[in-house]
């Protein structure tokens, strides 16, 4: 019922939203300023942008300066399944392009799109092959390609580095740090040859009984009956994904908004003054942000259940007790990757010590093959996004990978 009153609203204000939209456009005069048709035109697009989306935006990336050159970048599909695509950003290769090594950002399936780690993607390509799990809105996947859980996104893990090939390097981001871990230890005892060089571990809930944050404690505060019973949803038509069961991508929005409502309501009036004052350019950053931040992904819920479950209430793989389809996930069996492990020193989502909380599941691994870096002065986005990131962050990452070269 949650989901069918959401889309039946959606469905209601979405022609007053169109005309909001066209009206705007329609009252829009470059000069004048402060006028009351730019105050209406301005009252109109904000209205317009007060909206959810449900298609992931564009990456935007077609090009990426390497070295003094900048060279054009598409995008491929290299793997596509009904859950995500293993999309690669293909650069101009010039003969005398040094190389460089193949990596897989690993994106979070947390209710936005993969688009929220563009400022990783284009950082990462200055340097190397760069290919991200591009994960589908579930509400857009029929029923007929069955369900989609922890062990799925596992098995896509596993299955998008092996596509890329042997030699390849995995940097993961925040939720996926557990699926990074156990892919790779399943690799590794199974001794692929396509398992990672590398592993980079980004401000991921490795063991949540660390340093809990109101996010692990809003985990604990039910149990999981409740979370299913409360949160979780069918598909309404006309949607492909009818009667799916998912955990809609608005519930974590809300919950997201509410946490800084004021500063959103502020960024919306931000908005509406530099229209009026015709202030394009910082108008257009308001834009740009709330494209991304508005533009929801629902999450299968099989998958956020057992994330919950296993990750948030029982933390399976800390215990050494995480299980993928039947088999005991052991990160003792890695040795031939080197594993690097980032932490925000303001993380109020991911605290300092749930990610190198891996460095101690990993024996296997020798210690001059282990990195851990604490980042001063950055919450969970700074980790990955952002001046530190590109500037103090970044350049260890590319360290550590290219020493794993071999």
């Amino acid at each position: 019922m949650l989901y069918q009153a959401y889309q039946t609203q959606s469905d209601l204000m979405s022609p007053l939203r169109l005309l909001a939209q066209s009206g705007g456009a329609s009252f829009w005069l470059p000069r004048t300023e402060g006028s009351l048709l730019r105050k209406l035109a301005a009252s109109m697009e904000v209205f317009s942008r007060l909206r959810l989306t449900h298609t992931r935006p564009a990456y935007g990336i077609t090009s990426v300066l390497v070295g003094e050159r900048k060279l054009a970048v598409t995008e491929e599909s290299v793997l596509r399944t009904p859950f995500g695509t293993l999309l690669r950003f293909k650069k101009e290769s010039p003969a005398d392009l040094p190389y460089q090594p193949p990596v897989l950002l690993v994106a979070p399936l947390s209710g936005h799109f993969a688009t929220l780690l563009r400022e990783t993607v284009r950082t990462l390509l200055q340097d190397h092959d760069v290919y991200i799990t591009d994960w589908h809105n579930a509400r857009d996947v029929s029923l007929r390609h069955g369900p989609f859980g922890l062990d799925d996104y596992i098995e896509h893990m596993i299955r998008f580095v092996e596509a890329i090939g042997p030699g390849s390097h995995v940097v993961a981001v925040c939720q996926p740090c557990v699926a990074a871990l156990a892919a790779t230890a399943l690799m590794a005892e199974d001794n692929n040859p396509a398992q990672p060089r590398s592993l980079t571990l980004m401000a991921g809930p490795v063991d949540c009984r660390v340093n809990p944050t109101g996010v692990n404690q809003l985990a604990t505060s039910q149990p999981i009956d409740w979370f299913e019973k409360n949160l979780i949803s069918h598909v309404p038509l006309p949607h492909a994904g009818y009667m799916r069961r998912v955990y809609p991508g608005f519930v974590q929005l809300s919950a997201f908004l509410s946490m800084n409502l004021e500063r959103h309501k502020k960024s919306f009036q931000d908005l509406y003054r530099h229209l009026v004052d015709g202030d394009i350019e910082k108008a257009n950053a308001v834009r740009l942000f709330y494209e991304e931040y508005l533009a929801v992904n629902d999450l299968p819920a099989e998958f956020y259940l057992e994330t919950v479950e296993k990750v948030f209430q029982t933390y399976d793989l800390a215990l050494g007790k995480l299980m993928y389809r039947g088999r005991l996930v052991n990160p003792r069996a890695i040795r031939r990757t080197a594993l690097m492990t980032v932490e925000g020193e303001r993380d109020d989502i991911c605290s300092i010590g749930q990610t190198v909380a891996a460095q101690d599941l990993c024996t296997g691994i020798r210690p001059y093959m282990k990195t851990h870096h604490v980042q001063t002065g950055v919450g969970h986005y700074g980790v990955f996004s952002g001046r530190k990131w590109n500037q103090q962050i970044y350049p260890r990452v590319r360290e550590m990978i290219h020493a794993s070269l071999g």
